[in-house]
């Protein structure tokens, strides 16, 4: 009686996803515009200034302790550079990552809810060796941190 309950559910749902298949491919049904919005200016932005003024709305911050860069002194592979940031402050509304030595500096950008921890980790794509930014938006203001990576082969140029 369980086996043939499991096989059921199993062939509504193959049937279902066949189903959606189908019509996706002749047209009937288009999959939606992407819920989060790309910022444009921001990821195309050749400097810090211009990519910060886009993504966070102004260019100014204070260098703060209270942000913690975690990154690799030296990165073997600067197309996969780990780099983790936690904020040590209240009212954190969001967490930008840059480096500097990129031609196109942005990198990502986290936007926290209310309750969410002021805490990231991701994978950045390094061109040559420089600094890591952190720039933390909270109550209204923005703080920065800065980590040198030195990359040593295999940056975004090559």
């Amino acid at each position: 009686m369980m086996m043939n309950i499991k096989r059921r559910v199993f062939l509504k749902g193959s049937l279902a996803a066949g189903t959606v298949g189908v019509a996706v491919g002749a047209g009937l049904l288009a999959p939606q515009a992407v819920i989060a919005a790309w910022n444009e200016k921001a990821f195309q932005a050749k400097s810090i200034d211009d990519a910060l003024a886009a993504a966070l709305g102004g260019s100014s911050s204070t260098a703060s302790d209270a942000i913690k860069i975690k990154a690799p002194d030296i990165a073997e592979n600067g197309a996969v550079v780990p780099v983790s940031v936690a904020a040590e402050m209240a009212g954190v509304e969001s967490i930008v990552l840059l480096a500097e030595g990129n031609n196109a500096p942005l990198l990502a950008t986290f936007t926290l809810g209310a309750g969410a921890a002021p805490d990231i980790s991701t994978r950045i794509k390094m061109g040559k060796t420089s600094d890591v930014i952190a720039v933390v938006k909270a109550g209204g203001k923005l703080h920065s941190a800065r980590k040198s990576v030195k990359v040593t082969i295999g940056g975004c140029g090559g």
